[in-house]
């Protein structure tokens, strides 16, 4: 009987997907599910699972079967310690042993991972204890000296005597969980003084987000998988991990802090053949200069928009189309360009088609359908309901979706509806751009002006900020030039790699 990981064209995703062939991929049942078994254990042997490129240049692989004995021995360590079934267990280490012993250890048990970005200062840390409630933190020693002492949450340091403390417990576990019991906490990204509420995962969600690897990223047995994204977050936790994990394909990861040309190195010495990233990674890859002979069979990204810079740069250089994967963390991916369906073609700058067993539209603040062309909301129906995502987007005449920015971030400058995106897109034409990102303003005439925040390549000139006005006039309109310009050394980033736009606007 054919499996959906049998198909890899756009028509065969129509005709052949249901959520039975997709519960078909997996031991589990809507009953009886556990995300470590379907991920790890299931696949236990001498073959490689997770490839870790740690920033000072060293390697290392993971096998099924250690990730599986290392799993089932901090089970154990948990059960020994007095942890619950259904208390969190939150995990703040970047991608190591530690850090996948803990994170499959604790599903396995029954409790709740937490896994929280490394890079959180005391207060972030705080914040997400505070708001979730774990009986354990694992981090490293610095950080648990930053991060002093939490009232309710024991924190423990997982170092060398740790680990090998863990040996003496037992190489096997058996779980025992429900698929609808709860899994996974995960916090979007965001700044401390905005603390978004934590999206709460159950087993099941294996199951979902495999329909994400399928035609997202285009997953499928035999692929050398990487995605460079940090496991604390949408991106590298599901899509990079647990969802090439689920199919049984060895997937790979960054440790440490992020450098284009350590990723560039790894992408050709591990050989990979699938890479998603983030659309900052791709752009960090065309701006660092290094060039290396690498090919890969897929390619794709998530995040936000990719300029038509960086895309000409992926696909010259990778050698195949880059497919974009669009959703959020509360509703997952809804569309897609199906990496490696010879029967679909990425428009660049679109977001894709919806991905099967998903609807999607974009409507009017009324509710109503947007005829092709016209810019409303972007809305995913769930549970009985349309649900917003917040995005403004539009649909054309081929069925694509386009992203027209986050609802917030559209300008509106003397009655005209600008998209940041499109003029974003502009100005990184201009030679001496390495980044930029577009807000609007206050303005006493038109109400909302645009205005840049631009990264310069090199210093910039007298005449630079005048050119790239004239630019911009000349490859879009007159009314959406960049009236204010300033030049910035940086742009703030959440911690996703997404520029932080909200940011920018408390900063004028």
């Amino acid at each position: 009987m054919p499996k959906l990981t049998d198909f890899s064209t756009y028509a065969d995703a129509q005709r052949h997907f249901s959520g039975a062939a997709l519960w078909a991929l997996f031991d589990g049942d809507r009953g009886s599910l556990n995300i470590t078994h379907e991920c790890i254990d299931r696949w236990a042997g001498g073959r490689v699972a997770i490839r870790i490129a740690y920033a000072d240049g060293s390697d290392q692989a993971l096998t099924f079967a250690a990730l599986s004995a290392w799993a089932a021995r901090f089970a154990h360590w948990l059960n020994a310690n007095g942890v619950q079934a259904g208390e969190r267990v939150a995990i703040m280490l970047e991608p190591s042993l530690p850090y996948y012993a803990a994170l499959f250890g604790a599903m396995k048990q029954g409790a709740v991972a937490v896994p929280l970005f490394t890079l959180f200062g005391p207060d972030g840390v705080r914040l997400r204890v505070d708001d979730c409630q774990p009986s354990l933190l694992l981090t490293t020693a610095a950080k648990a000296h930053d991060i002093g002492a939490l009232p309710a949450t024991r924190v423990v340091v997982p170092d060398e005597r740790f680990m090998r403390d863990l040996q003496r417990f037992e190489s096997v576990f058996e779980p025992k969980t429900a698929a609808t019991d709860m899994a996974l906490f995960q916090y979007t990204s965001g700044t401390t003084r905005d603390l978004p509420a934590a999206v709460r995962h159950t087993h099941r969600a294996v199951v979902v987000v495999a329909a994400a690897a399928l035609y997202g990223t285009g997953v499928r047995p035999g692929d050398r998988f990487f995605c460079p994204s940090s496991p604390a977050w949408g991106h590298g936790l599901w899509h990079g991990t647990l969802a090439p994990l689920g199919l049984g394909v060895e997937t790979g990861t960054m440790s440490g802090r992020f450098d284009p040309e350590r990723l560039l190195t790894a992408l050709r010495d591990y050989r990979i053949t699938n890479l998603s990233a983030a659309a900052t990674h791709y752009r960090m890859m065309k701006n660092c200069g290094t060039r290396y002979p690498i090919a890969l069979e897929k390619m794709s990204f998530t995040g936000e928009p990719v300029d038509s810079e960086t895309l000409a740069f992926a696909e010259q250089t990778f050698g195949t189309r880059l497919c974009s994967m669009y959703g959020t963390t509360e509703v997952g991916v809804i569309l897609a360009d199906y990496p490696g369906a010879a029967d679909h073609i990425p428009k660049a700058g679109a977001l894709g088609k919806p991905i099967p067993g998903v609807k999607v539209e974009v409507q009017t603040p009324d509710g109503v359908p947007c005829p092709p062309g016209r810019i409303g909301e972007i809305k995913v129906w769930r549970h009985g309901a349309w649900f917003p995502t917040k995005d403004r987007g539009m649909v054309d005449d081929d069925g694509y979706f386009w992203h027209s920015g986050r609802a917030d971030d559209v300008i509106i400058s003397a009655g005209w509806t600008i998209g940041p995106a499109e003029v974003e897109d502009a100005i990184m034409k201009h030679p001496d751009v390495a980044e930029v990102a577009v807000i609007g303003v206050p303005d006493a005439t038109r109400g909302q002006v645009v205005k840049a925040f631009i990264v310069p390549k090199r210093s910039p000139g007298p005449d630079m900020a005048h050119d790239i006005q004239d630019l911009v006039k000349t490859r879009l309109s007159l009314h959406e030039y960049p009236r204010l310009i300033e030049f910035v050394t940086e742009l703030p980033k959440t911690p996703a790699g997404k520029v932080n736009r909200k940011m920018l606007r408390e900063r004028t």
